[in-house]
């Protein structure tokens, strides 16, 4: 039987689909989230697409592919607009401030899609800004103003309390033994998944009697911290099973398709959302748990503020290069303790009021106004 063979010989940046591996270029991918190709197809203005690439391209060499991603997806919501309301635009140099403020209108006023434009816009422009550059479309630079950026809605600072997490590490540990170990290992090193997923098989060494492990951050610098003999333990079972079964690999949990690659985070994904609905695992709130992975994180961090370490400590021991942050994991912990020692706090307001009665007038003005 035949077979056809392309005879697309254009470069890979002049077609619509990019294969990443053919453009000859180094690009900041995502060792856990692997991405091959780049689609432009659904971007339908032809003289757009063509600008798009341009900007892509340039973008691709100092961006991480999860940015490239988003303006992507940001400039084809822009080219459905256009084609619904403004088709006679069909080049970037035709954008103007005022179409990009009847833009704005309507994603205030009819877009349903997302409820949220901050990460959407502020990609868009960063596009935008660098078709100007590689198109000489002056047009381009400075077109959004400040103002056009909504703020992004602070998300809900949420945690495990310790029977939920009881709850899914007595179900965790029957999994599989590799994925077992990962989510073990990775809520006792309170790191990012990307970082525990692309720990390497040397990441563990011995300084001054104490066991070290280097932690590879991908979205900021390595740190190193020490850890447990039973962490280091249990990391150190996690490397022989890769060994052993795989031979030399760049990571300790590696794709069984591919031990090239780091073990792809939707894999993890899908084995931990399965155990939670086949074992009908809930909350506190009786409502079934849904898959994050950073809530660990943020489990490890409230836990050391709840041992009183001051914040440069923690700020090590999560890898963050400053302070900044700590105080949401203080936050949390007050108010687990406030949640915690209600009954407790209240019960002793209680006996304190009782011990008032017979005093003088102005404690037992106290007394029944029940603001001790």
């Amino acid at each position: 039987m035949l077979k056809f063979l392309s005879t697309d010989n254009r470069q890979e940046e002049e077609k619509d689909i990019w294969e990443l591996d053919k453009l000859g270029i180094e690009f900041r991918a995502n060792p856990i989230k692997r991405v091959r190709t780049l689609n432009f197809t659904k971007i339908s203005q032809d003289g757009i697409r063509q600008e798009v690439k341009k900007g892509i391209y340039l973008n691709l060499q100092s961006e991480a592919i999860a940015c490239v991603i988003k303006e992507l997806t940001a400039v084809r919501r822009l080219s459905r607009y256009l084609e619904e309301r403004q088709p006679d635009i069909q080049s970037c140099k035709d954008i103007s401030r005022k179409v990009v403020e009847e833009y704005l209108t309507y994603l205030k006023t009819e877009a349903t899609e997302t409820k949220h434009f901050h990460a959407d816009l502020n990609r868009l422009r960063c596009l935008l800004e660098s078709i100007g550059q590689m198109c000489d479309y002056p047009n381009l630079i400075g077109l959004f103003l400040t103002r056009d950026i909504p703020q992004t809605p602070k998300a809900a600072f949420k945690t495990y309390s310790d029977e939920e997490l009881k709850r899914l590490n007595r179900e965790i540990v029957k999994l599989d033994e590799q994925t077992a170990r990962l989510m073990i290992i990775h809520q006792m090193l309170g790191t990012r998944i990307s970082d525990t997923l692309t720990l390497a098989p040397d990441c563990l060494s011995e300084k001054n009697g104490e066991i070290i492990i280097r932690i590879r951050q991908m979205k900021t610098k390595p740190y190193e911290k020490p850890i447990s003999a039973e962490l280091a333990a249990l990391i150190q079972m996690a490397i022989d099973y890769t060994k052993e079964k795989y031979g030399d690999t760049p990571y300790i949990f590696v794709d069984d398709k591919d031990t090239a690659h780091a073990m792809p985070y939707t894999k993890v994904q899908y084995r931990v959302t399965a155990m939670i609905y086949d074992k009908d695992l809930r909350d506190d709130n009786g409502e079934l748990f849904g898959f994050s992975t950073h809530i660990y994180r943020h489990y490890y961090g409230v836990k050391l503020t709840e041992m009183h370490l001051d914040d440069w400590t923690i700020a090590k021991l999560l890898g963050h290069s400053s302070v900044r942050n700590v105080k949401y994991y203080r936050k949390m912990s007050n108010q687990l303790l406030a949640d915690e020692t209600r009954k407790a706090r209240q019960k002793l307001s209680a006996i304190i009021l009782n011990n008032l009665d017979g005093w003088e007038d102005e404690y037992e003005q106290i007394r029944k106004d029940g603001r001790l």
